[in-house]
């Protein structure tokens, strides 16, 4: 197995899962933007991230997207977990923020390694624990922050999952991953700008206030 992948996993799992990681595990690449897991896929494999960011959205039923939360290093997806577990579709999609490297996990050790590994079965449960904190968070965000706030602490993740302050970002994506109007975006972002928490150039902005 790589550097990168003991570098972002040696610290969670016993040198003997490790291994077995190693074994049968697939590393998979991924560029900027590509779709991971479409929604209605059936899931085969679950993802241990390496490097880079992923996005995962819901789909209502004209097509819009909504942004849920983010994955990093280190981390997988619940929710791709427990289709894996259940035999069922995905109800979301994991596009790749940055360019990203995972290893795949085939879900047959999914069940067999909770029962085997004290630390697989810790890093489930914090997994579920984390994605079920940062979905009450866009619950949270959608409920009771105005669309400025929601726009701003969009801005403000994103520069933190890709670790770089200046986003390369379109407001007909912003509008898109928070599913408001391309012209609601740029008002706000105008009105942000003015409040020096962000600079906006002609291709990216400049996260001021992290």
């Amino acid at each position: 197995m790589n550097t990168s992948f003991k570098e972002s996993f040696d610290y969670l799992f016993e040198e003997e899962l490790i291994n077995e990681i190693g074994r049968i595990g697939v590393k998979k690449s991924f560029k900027q933007d590509t779709i991971i897991i479409e929604i209605g896929d059936y899931i085969k494999s679950m993802p241990l991230l390496i490097s880079g960011a992923i996005k995962i959205l819901r789909e209502d039923e004209n097509g819009d997207e909504l942004v849920l939360y983010y994955l990093e290093k280190g981390d997988t997806c619940a929710m791709t977990l427990s289709c894996c577990m259940g035999q069922s579709k995905s109800k979301i999609r994991a596009v790749a923020e940055t360019d990203v490297e995972l290893i795949m996990l085939p879900k047959e050790n999914m069940a067999t390694w909770l029962g085997t590994y004290k630390t697989w079965q810790n890093y489930i449960l914090q997994s579920y624990h984390n994605r079920m904190e940062e979905l009450l968070e866009a619950v949270d965000t959608i409920a009771f922050l105005k669309m400025d706030e929601r726009l701003f602490k969009y801005l403000k993740d994103k520069a933190m999952v890709t670790h770089n302050d200046v986003l390369q970002v379109t407001h007909k994506q912003i509008s898109e991953d928070l599913h408001t109007s391309r012209v609601v975006i740029s008002r706000l972002l105008k009105k942000l700008e003015n409040e020096h928490k962000i600079k906006l150039f002609r291709n990216s902005i400049k996260v001021l206030e992290l």
